[in-house]
């Protein structure tokens, strides 16, 4: 029996995924896609890997510099997603970034590695790049994540950044009512 294309859709499209935006620069030019099929690999030596569509430009890119960046995005950076994953406009041109590492390094991200690339591995119609992290960062921003076509957040990282905001608040009134 044949799994039918559009059940196997169906059928991922419940599983929640963390939403990212894969960077590189190549000739000075950066180059990103949104992507979702991202996962840590490896603790020693640290790895990631994520898969990229075979026909894509930016798969092209990173085979030739062997360098990239994950931009993991935060919860409120749905549009951000939504334009690295719309064709034939300037990304980059409509975004808040800087290069960090050589990277480009979306603005407010939840998170950011860069990666040097050790293994392109086929897949079907997606090449799997295993990537070495060579840096990291985490912010305090909870990530986007993507499941049944919807784009939100866990419930739990939006109770504990409810307390954390009240918790501030408080402080904040107590401060100014000792002054």
């Amino acid at each position: 029996m044949t799994l039918d294309i559009q059940e196997f859709r169906n059928l991922m499209a419940g599983v929640c995924a963390p939403v990212t935006v894969v960077t590189t620069t190549h000739d000075n030019v950066p180059y990103g896609s949104t992507v979702s099929a991202f996962a840590s690999l490896s603790l020693t030596p640290p790895m990631i890997s994520v898969a990229l569509d075979r026909g894509s430009s930016l798969l092209a890119r990173v085979l030739q510099t062997v360098r990239f960046g994950i931009n993991v995005l935060a919860k409120s950076q749905e549009e951000t997603a939504r334009l690295f994953a719309t064709r034939n406009v300037d990304r980059f041109a409509r975004s808040s970034w800087v290069l960090d590492h050589g990277m480009p390094r979306l603005a407010s991200v939840a998170s950011w590695l860069v990666c040097d690339l050790a293994q392109a591995v086929e897949g079907g119609d997606h090449m799997l790049l295993l990537g070495v992290v060579t840096d990291a960062e985490k912010t305090s921003a909870s990530p986007l994540i993507y499941s049944e076509r919807i784009f939100g957040t866990h419930s739990v990282l939006l109770e504990r950044e409810t307390a954390r905001e009240r918790k501030l608040k408080r402080l904040t009134l107590l401060g100014g009512d000792m002054q």
